[in-house]
C-alpha cells in the first residue's frame, strides 16, 4: 500500500471507537470479511480469532483484517476492550500490505491518527473524505515502517526492548513531568547506568536528551496549535524558569519560542 495513491483508498461507513459492553462478543460470521478492517485495541483484555488462529490482545494490539478473512473475538468483562475499527478498500492493485497482526510500538502518533480519523466522520467535518484518505495512507505507512524496521540485536532481549520502548513512549505521553533517569530506570527494574546504556542503544538518543526533545516538541505544538503563550507553555511543561525554557527551546529549534507564534 506504500505506492497506492490516497485517492484510491475507499472509505467505508463502518468505523468507530467503542468501549465494549461486558457481554460483548464478535461472533464468527458465515461470510468472510468483504473489505479491509483496521482493528486496534486501546485497552482491556481479550482474545481475537483470525482464520482460526487465536491472539491474546491488550493495549497496542493491531490487526489488519483482509478481504476473505474469518474473524471473531471475545473479552474479559472485568477488563473490557476499548477499540477502534475502520473498514476501507483500496481501488488499485497493491503489492505491499502491512502484516495481519502486531503490537504497535510507537502508539502516540498512531493513536492520534486513529482518533482524528474517527472524529472527522463523527462531526461531518468539511473535507472529511479527502483528509480521511490521507490519514488511511499514513496509517498504512506507519504499519509498513514498523514491518520494515531492523530486528532488535540478539544481545538485547525482546522483553527488555519492549520495556525500554514503553518507557520512551511514557516520557513522550507525559512531557510535563520532571522525569529523572533514576525514576525511569526504577520503572524498568534496571540500574540507572544500565538503563541509560540500553535506552541510547535502542532509542538512539541519551535519556536526558530524549526527555528534553519530547518537551520541546510538545512546546512547539502548544505554541502553534493551542493558542497558549510562552509563559503558559513553560508552566504547563513544568519549567519553573521561563528564561531557562526559552534558552533550551532556542538550543533545540534555533528560534525563540516567541518567534513561532
Amino acid at each position: 500500500m506504500l505506492h497506492a495513491s490516497p485517492s484510491s483508498f475507499e472509505i467505508k461507513p463502518a468505523l468507530a471507537k467503542i468501549v465494549c459492553e461486558p457481554n460483548w462478543k464478535w461472533q464468527k460470521r458465515e461470510n468472510p470479511m468483504q473489505n479491509y478492517d483496521l482493528f486496534y485495541v486501546w485497552s482491556g483484555e481479550g482474545t481475537v480469532f483470525q482464520n482460526d488462529e487465536s491472539f491474546s490482545v491488550g493495549k497496542g494490539s493491531c490487526f489488519l483484517f483482509r478481504p476473505g478473512d474469518h474473524t471473531s473475538a471475545s473479552h474479559n468483562p472485568q477488563k473490557p476492550l476499548v477499540l477502534t475499527y475502520i473498514h476501507f478498500d483500496v481501488l488499485e492493485p497493491v503489492n505491499e500490505i502491512p502484516l495481519p497482526y502486531r503490537t504497535v510500538r510507537e502508539t502516540l502518533d498512531f493513536e492520534y491518527m486513529l482518533a482524528r480519523y474517527v472524529r472527522l466522520f463523527l462531526v461531518h467535518t468539511y473535507g472529511a473524505e479527502e483528509e480521511g484518505q490521507l490519514i488511511l495512507k499514513q496509517l498504512m505507512i506507519h504499519l509498513l515502517r514498523e514491518d520494515k524496521e531492523k530486528p532488535i540485536e540478539k544481545t538485547v532481549s525482546n522483553q527488555l526492548a519492549e520495556v525500554i520502548h514503553e518507557i520512551a513512549n511514557y516520557v513522550k505521553q507525559h512531557p510535563g513531568i520532571q522525569h529523572r533517569v533514576e525514576d525511569l530506570a526504577a520503572r524498568a527494574g534496571l540500574s540507572p547506568r544500565y538503563f541509560s546504556i540500553k535506552f541510547k542503544e535502542l532509542i538512539g538518543s541519551p535519556v536526558q536528551s530524549y526527555i528534553i526533545k519530547t518537551r520541546i516538541e510538545r512546546a512547539q505544538h502548544l505554541l502553534l496549535h493551542a493558542g497558549m503563550n510562552v509563559t503558559e507553555v513553560a508552566d504547563a511543561l513544568g519549567y519553573r524558569d521561563i528564561f531557562f525554557f526559552s534558552r533550551q527551546f532556542k538550543q533545540y529549534t534555533g528560534q525563540n519560542p516567541s518567534e513561532i507564534r
